[in-house]
């Protein structure tokens, strides 16, 4: 495999994430013959077919996964390696690449960055955003990020998670609404309310469902929102109740506001907190900057913000 280069490895690799020579050559800017070549390459020097055609795109055959497989981890630990590299040449600069959700770094992270950009001011951070902790998922797969945070759930193959934080939920409503006043949701009192949905593809939805599931709970849904914050404000506008978790630092005021926020301690928390490929692998910045944020949410948990 002499005449293989790291770039067909790569592209590679992300035409297997991606399914389609076309989607890949976009985000690279270049032609999707370019692509096939690198591809091609490959097939020749291992002399094996490594992707079937489809109606809809391409997918690794077995010998395809395979090499998939391990040139992925091949890749991450060279790209770590040379971030490592980068740091040492660098002193006290470097840079730490954490990819989330579009609403989270405010949510989360806003104290832990400035404590952060304090002691180390010649660190860039840099942030990638994904919409659910799938693609946060396949981002670290692929070698990008340092970390992701996330919604914390079932194994996934490659990934370590590590829980940060468990949010209680609780019911949105406009303070108008006869449920305002209650001191807490029971499963009862969700029966037959029209509830504005979370992103059904999201880990956090998917945790929602099943929580009413396990309740024996059935709810209606006019709406389907792509964040948390979105359904806050729509039940602020009255325009849908919605269960959401209580992020740090989510309060509604007791009187004069237009929201309440009723906990329904029915519904088991929500865990959420960083996914990373290896832990023992994580730079020494990487590994801070992750400490400062759960430092964060367990001080705002404290001081009764969550």
């Amino acid at each position: 495999m002499g005449a293989v280069t790291l770039d067909d490895l790569r592209v590679f690799v992300a035409v297997c994430r991606a399914g389609s020579l076309s989607a890949v050559a976009r985000d690279l800017s270049c032609t999707q013959s370019a692509v096939s070549q690198h591809v091609k390459r490959l097939e020749r020097e291992t002399g094996v077919r490594l992707l079937e055609r489809r109606p809809r795109g391409v997918v690794p055959t077995a010998a395809g996964r395979v090499l998939c497989e391990a040139a992925a981890d091949g890749i991450a630990g060279l790209d770590l390696a040379l971030r490592r590299l980068g740091d040492l040449v660098n002193g006290e600069g470097g840079s730490v690449r954490i990819t989330t959700g579009g609403t989270t770094v405010r949510h989360f992270m806003a104290e832990a960055i400035v404590s952060f950009r304090r002691r180390y001011p010649k660190v860039s951070l840099e942030f990638q955003t994904e919409t659910s902790s799938r693609g946060c998922f396949d981002a670290l797969l692929a070698g990008d990020p340092d970390l992701a945070w996330v919604t914390v759930g079932g194994p996934v193959r490659g990934i370590e998670q590590r829980p940060v934080v468990e949010l209680p939920w609780v019911l949105a409503v406009r303070s108008d609404d006869p449920l305002a006043a209650r001191p807490r949701i029971d499963a009862a009192d969700l029966a037959g309310i029209r509830l504005v949905r979370l992103p059904p593809n999201s880990t956090s939805g998917a945790h929602l469902d099943t929580g009413f599931a396990e309740l024996g709970v059935r709810t209606g849904s006019d709406t389907s929102v792509a964040d948390w914050d979105t359904a806050l404000l729509l039940a602020e506008l009255g325009l849908g109740h919605a269960v959401v978790p209580a992020v740090p630092g989510l309060t509604a005021p007791a009187d004069g506001g237009p929201l309440r926020l009723v906990p329904v301690p029915a519904l088991r928390p929500l865990p959420v907190g960083w996914a990373v490929r290896r832990w023992d692998a994580l730079s020494p910045l990487a590994r801070s900057f992750a400490d400062a944020v759960a430092a964060s949410c367990t001080a705002v948990r404290g001081r009764g913000g969550i």
